[in-house]
């Protein structure tokens, strides 16, 4: 069995952004073409557009029904492409366009850090069962019971490729184009490796089916692109040292521009986007190629951040608020400044971090709120690492910083505490119409837990609204066993003025928060759902039981955190 799909149709079909009438759905073709796509009574096309030798669509369907599972299929210059013929497919169900229906309970799956690798017993043993394949064969009612109501969509945090810490597939690939033995090795280079390591990330018969069926939304983290991308400026400078860094950011953020980021978006973001305007009003029926501008985008968006925005956001009725924050290339690395997003992010979030809606919910990578050892940890790492204790204790910060992962919101204690603050001002009543919950999701730390959080008595201030940071890792790439100590160990206790604590070194954060349930290892798929009552969530894994082609879905965890009165 080939996970590498030929023919007309070589990667997808993906269904992205969809609202309650119109959907999105990403393609990779084998040539330049013309793809259709029909939905109940509803046709859609698209022109290809080129891009180092790739040819994608994205097809905007629009006209459908509300609340409403409407199958559909795929065509490339009329031939039909999905349903796909592959044998490996045949047992599951069509694929269809879930459209949302508006006041219905928003029910969202998310998760992060999920490897490519085979599903064999050698390979599970090291890496464990893929819960999102596991996921995928539930969905479709292959194992065990069908689920009531699939999830509205599902939210990727981060690492949905790794560009530097490649499969076994991936490398061999590598090893037939260049010399493994040669700089970067057996990272990724550049974009064709991407293509292909996104083609091996999902192309599964299981997850191929699940992502043409459940509307996602993604954002980067550190692997799609390498491990702690942009943890420090010193880091930074060592990189752009290098002879091939300049090639690999240019086509990792590429890549992630064709394949996740621009169906994250509606279509009237969509619109407002530059080099998707240049595609969209392209006309005749030659492609347009983009390759030119795909590295121009990319190359100014790593040099000058704020030239393009990564982030997103949408808007569920009054009922939510989805916004994904991109807590990598937007961070300020100046020696003398650090923050996670520079002055146009924290604007352009500060924007969003609004009351009148029921729930707030925040997607980002990096957890705001980690375990409270571990968030004082880096507090000190980052005061240490800017010369709060001198030369020398500057560059064993910056030691500990790059060798430890000491790169998440809690070593950019600037911009923490101003989102921190955020936070309050929301909760308070400040910003609109106090939400009844204020959502933290993220990934990237490789355990799973849910903090609930509270204003800083020293604030002098309450509020009512729930806040709580709930994270989901991995999917698929399980925590070394010597770290699970670590983290068990960190997660006791609350955290506490960091400012107080470090002789005033450190800001003091307006919030104070404990660890409600966990952490715990599995690989595993979070589902949220906003119930009446309560934030109910759920962590789910897959566990063989002898079957390793077919994997049944376990629950791992389950948190309920009630709300007030709405």
């Amino acid at each position: 069995m080939s996970d590498l799909p030929e023919g007309a149709l070589r990667l997808g079909p993906l269904l992205r952004y969809v609202d309650h009438n119109s959907a999105t759905i990403w393609v990779e073709t084998a040539e330049t073409a013309t793809v259709r796509v029909e939905a109940g009574g509803t046709t859609a096309t698209a022109r290809t557009f080129g891009a180092h030798g790739h040819h994608y669509a994205l097809v905007e369907v629009t006209g459908l029904p509300s609340g409403t599972p409407t199958p559909y299929r795929v065509f490339v210059d009329d031939e039909v492409v999905w349903p796909s013929g592959d044998p490996d497919l045949a047992d599951f169900p069509p694929s269809v366009i879930p459209t949302l229906q508006p006041g219905k309970p928003l029910r969202l799956a998310f998760g992060s850090c999920r490897v490519s690798m085979p599903h064999d017993e050698e390979t599970n043993a090291r890496y464990g069962i893929d819960a999102l394949r596991a996921y995928a064969l539930h969905m479709a009612g292959l194992v065990g019971d069908q689920p009531d109501r699939w999830p509205d969509f599902v939210v990727f945090l981060g690492d949905q490729v790794y560009a530097d810490d490649t499969s076994p597939r991936m490398k061999e690939y590598i090893a037939s184009r260049r010399a493994p033995s040669e700089p970067p090795w057996d990272e990724l280079k550049d974009y064709q490796e991407y293509a292909h390591l996104y083609r091996l990330a999902w192309s599964d018969p299981a997850n191929r089916w699940l992502l043409s069926t459940l509307p996602s939304a993604m954002i980067f983290d550190d692997h799609d692109v390498r491990d702690d991308w942009n943890t420090s400026w010193t880091w930074r400078q060592e990189m752009e040292a290098t002879d091939w860094w300049h090639e690999r950011i240019v086509a990792g953020l590429g890549s992630y521009w064709v394949y996740q980021h621009i169906g994250n978006l509606s279509a009237d973001d969509r619109a407002e986007d530059e080099l998707w305007r240049r595609i969209a009003d392209h006309g005749g029926d030659d492609e347009l190629d983009v390759t030119d501008a795909l590295d121009e985008l990319a190359d100014r968006a790593d040099q000058e951040p704020t030239s393009y925005r990564w982030s997103f956001s949408r808007d569920f009725g009054e009922q939510a608020r989805l916004i994904v924050v991109d807590s990598r290339a937007a961070r300020v690395l100046e020696p003398d400044r650090r923050s996670m997003l520079d002055d146009e992010e924290m604007a352009w979030l500060d924007e969003r971090m609004r009351g009148d809606v029921d729930h707030l919910l925040v997607g980002t990578s990096l957890p705001l709120l980690m375990a409270p050892g571990l968030h004082h940890l880096e507090a000190f790492g980052e005061a240490l690492a800017q010369g709060a204790w001198g030369r020398l204790g500057s560059k064993l910060g910056e030691v500990m910083r790059q060798h430890a992962d000491l790169e998440h919101w809690a070593a950019f204690q600037g911009g923490f505490v101003q989102v921190a603050q955020m936070v309050v001002d929301v909760a308070s009543g400040r910003r609109g119409r106090a939400p009844r919950s204020i959502t933290f999701m993220s990934g990237d730390v490789h355990h799973s837990y849910v903090a609930k959080a509270w204003p800083d008595p020293a604030l002098a201030t309450s509020f009512e609204t729930v806040v709580v940071q709930a994270t989901c890792s991995p999917i698929r790439n399980p925590l070394p066993q010597v770290m699970k100590a670590v983290f068990k160990l960190a997660a006791k206790g609350q955290a506490r003025p960091t400012g107080r604590l470090l002789g005033g070194k450190v800001p003091r954060s307006p919030l104070r928060w404990r660890m409600q349930r966990g952490p715990w290892y599995d690989n595993n798929l979070a589902v949220l759902e906003l119930q009446q009552d309560r934030l109910h969530f759920w962590w789910s894994g897959g566990q063989a039981q002898g079957d390793l082609d077919r994997p049944r879905l376990e629950r791992v965890a389950t948190v309920d955190v009630s709300l007030p009165p709405g």
